[in-house]
């Protein structure tokens, strides 16, 4: 006959489920370490709430159900409180004078799906610990390595600039680097909107300069 193991009994405990509101108390067993999503799948099960309208507070804190882009876990022990708040309904929708509910939604920055690993756990780092805003997110993720391996170059040497006394200097060929880069590309065959550019210094059809000027007042066209 086997034996029982001395951990067996360890592996539930019994918490107390403290809803806002006028509900009672309750108890609900539940394994010791559990995922906080699936920990509010029971809560919701056994007390029939809505599972995607709940928070879960625990020593004070909100219960995530993703931290840093990974499954969280909570650790519970026997006889422990859980506050259980749920989200209020918005109002009706003849409030919001046609305003579509979705909108604040959508203005929320979310990575693509094929965002790498490292950068999800800095996204949800910057976001969940610092609170970051959707903006200042959307412009940090939104930048290449490149660009961001030359902006830490350009911090790098900017002191160097200073003691070196070319500091205005240094902050203007930036400015026309910046202007040069963003230049662009012209394909065979494309014509420039500068005709120094342009092969035997041809101009745009219809530009207007003094040449132009002088043709049309000779021709009496003015």
């Amino acid at each position: 006959m086997e034996g029982t193991k001395p951990d067996e009994k360890k592996e539930t405990v019994e918490i107390t489920l403290r809803t806002i509101g006028p509900s009672p108390p309750s108890r609900l067993t539940v394994p010791s370490s559990i995922r906080v999503h699936d920990l509010r799948k029971l809560i919701a099960g056994d007390s029939h709430l809505p599972i995607d309208d709940m928070r879960l507070i625990f020593r004070g804190n909100v219960l995530l159900d993703n931290k840093n882009g990974d499954a969280a876990i909570v650790q519970l022990h026997d006889g422990e409180s859980l506050i259980v708040a749920i989200k209020p309904e918005p109002p009706a929708k003849h409030i919001w004078d046609d305003v579509d509910e979705d909108d604040s939604e959508d203005l929320k920055f979310q990575l693509p799906q094929p965002t790498g690993r490292w950068k999800r756990r800095l996204f949800f780092f910057l976001r969940d610990k610092f609170k970051l805003p959707d903006m200042l997110l959307m412009a940090i993720f939104s930048l290449s390595l490149k660009i961001w391996a030359v902006i830490i170059i350009w911090f790098i040497l900017a002191p160097v600039a200073q003691r070196l006394d070319v500091g205005p200097l240094y902050i203007l060929g930036t400015g026309f680097a910046i202007i040069f880069y963003n230049l662009g590309h012209r394909q065979p065959g494309d014509v420039s909107a500068y005709s120094v550019f342009n092969e035997d210094f041809r101009e745009l059809p219809g530009t207007l300069n003094a040449d132009r000027l002088d043709r049309d007042i000779r021709a009496g066209q003015f």
